[in-house]
């Protein structure tokens, strides 16, 4: 008997010419064919779903790696996500140069005629009418290095002549060095402020006449500068530590040679006023503890990454048995809205929500920061209803969305953490996010990107105590350059080293 046969209906008067055994053989083998093509049916609606998991899953890994090769660096989704800034009213006039740039020196000319020229209506000779037409224009003078030579006097004793005496010399970051404290600091803010390669700096001082220039000496003086101003950077270090809310992240760094791992890690930590850098041959949550033990620190701001718990457990056990304040970690909310940007590639309007909802809580800290401190807690009040609305979608759609998919991923991210993401909500000391230490990993990455990591031990702890005190110079709104030649100045009159945010005060 066929399956064809068998699948066909019976007429139930035809059941009558069947004996009751080839009834039940009938029914039996009907029953066992819908049973198999239930189950085909079951297995093929399970190959499509898993199916469709993958290509979710594939196009999300798409998403991911497009945007690290392509994506724009900024994160505004569009219209409305920042307050839009008052149009400036136009310029009823053109500012001069002189007025634009106050600080630059300014040099004034005379353009005077060699020959007095003659009249052209009665062709008598012209006289100077002691009038003149004004204008100004920026120039600039290209880079000069200049060789000095000096000569130290010697006094000798007219009486005994028993003895000499030399005039001292300058004091020098090196004694000895063939370089002045002016080029080295020249050649260090070249790298670490302005990543210059040494050896662009060194193509660059050719284009000016010196050629010949060794990049190998020229990186040696960087290093006597770091050991020089070592003492600046403990005292950042003190300053850093020294604060209730501190802010962590780390980033790869390569050790290209000199060491038998390549694959370190640069680790910041900063406040509002100071950024501190270390670099470690491990991504080992120990660092974030030795650092953390010896601070006041009470709030740890950083993304979820898991050293950071580690380091916070630990520290916590170690404070605990001292009867001391316990850290909590807050974690960045910008972490948890960019995982929504990105699945918003994959599902589109189905984020909307996340990221409308995000985007409202921005513009409420945008106002915020423009409040008396008295009146911050009541903005932030405003947005805990937001992030409550955030958190009842999330668990109605948890199960919605496979776990491994960018919106499952998101949606994980932000319930699993969403204590260290809302505790900035009960204190506005804390910040939404980390982004201003991410700021701050800004220029390492960049130049670890342009000169590819460093060569030696030595290397990466120049790199780490120069970019600490760049940066917090930055934070504090002065110019490198200059606090560098104060603090070097300072140092060799015998001062006490001084972080950029103690020269600030006393400038």
């Amino acid at each position: 008997m066929s399956q064809q046969y068998l699948l066909d209906p019976v007429p139930c008067d035809k059941y009558d010419l069947l004996s009751k055994e080839e009834v039940i053989v009938l029914h039996l083998g009907e029953q066992k064919i819908r049973l198999a093509l239930q189950k085909e049916n079951e297995e093929l609606k399970k190959q499509r779903d898993q199916a469709e998991q993958k290509s979710l899953l594939i196009e999300g890994d798409y998403v991911t790696i497009k945007k690290k090769l392509f994506g724009k660096s900024s994160e505004r989704s569009g219209k409305g996500e920042t307050p839009k800034k008052e149009k400036r009213p136009p310029k009823t006039k053109v500012q001069l140069p002189s007025a634009r740039y106050p600080n630059a020196p300014v040099i004034e000319t005379d353009i005077e005629l060699e020959h007095l020229p003659n009249c052209t209506c009665c062709g008598s000779q012209m006289q100077d009418s002691g009038m003149t037409e004004d204008s100004e224009y920026l120039t600039v003078v290209p880079r000069q290095f200049f060789v000095v030579r000096q000569r130290r006097h010697k006094y000798r004793c007219s009486g005994c002549h028993g003895e000499i005496k030399t005039a001292p010399g300058e004091h020098k970051i090196k004694d000895g060095s063939s370089y002045s404290d002016e080029m080295v600091i020249d050649v260090a803010m070249s790298k670490y402020c302005d990543l210059i390669p040494v050896e662009r700096y060194v193509a660059m001082a050719s284009r000016s006449g010196i050629t010949g220039l060794p990049a190998h000496s020229l990186i040696q003086t960087t290093h006597s500068l770091a050991d020089f101003v070592e003492g600046a950077y403990e005292r950042l270090k003190d300053e850093v530590s020294s604060s209730l809310v501190l802010h962590a992240d780390e980033t790869p760094h390569r050790m290209l040679e000199g060491d038998g791992k390549s694959n370190w890690y640069l680790w910041g930590f900063s406040t509002e006023r100071s950024s501190y850098f270390e670099i470690h041959d491990t991504r080992s949550g120990d660092v974030a503890s030795d650092f953390l033990k010896d601070s006041c620190c009470e709030y740890l701001v950083s993304d979820v990454f898991s050293g950071y718990a580690k380091a916070v457990k630990d520290t916590n056990l170690y404070r605990q048995e001292r009867s001391l304040p316990e850290i909590k970690n807050v974690y960045c909310n910008a972490h948890a809205r960019r995982k929504f940007k990105d699945a918003f590639e994959v599902f589109g309007e189905e984020v909307r929500f996340y990221l409308d909802t995000y985007q409202e809580i921005y513009r409420l800290e945008a106002e915020l920061k423009l409040l008396p401190v008295e009146l911050r807690q009541g903005q932030r009040d405003k947005m805990r209803k937001h992030f409550l609305g955030m958190k009842e979608r999330a668990l109605s759609e948890e199960n919605a969305y496979p776990s491994k998919s960018l919106m499952g991923k998101a949606i994980g991210y932000f319930l699993k953490n969403y204590e260290g993401l809302t505790l900035s909500l009960d204190n506005t000391a804390l910040p939404l996010d980390n982004n201003s230490q991410e700021r701050l990993m800004r220029n390492p990455v960049i130049g670890r990107k342009t000169w590819y990591g460093t060569h030696s031990k030595r290397g990466a702890k120049t790199a780490a105590i120069l970019f600490s005190l760049v940066e917090s110079c930055k934070l504090n709104k002065l110019n490198p350059r200059k606090y560098f030649e104060a603090l070097v100045e300072g140092l060799h009159q015998g001062r006490s080293p001084f972080t950029p945010a103690e020269w600030e005060i006393t400038a």
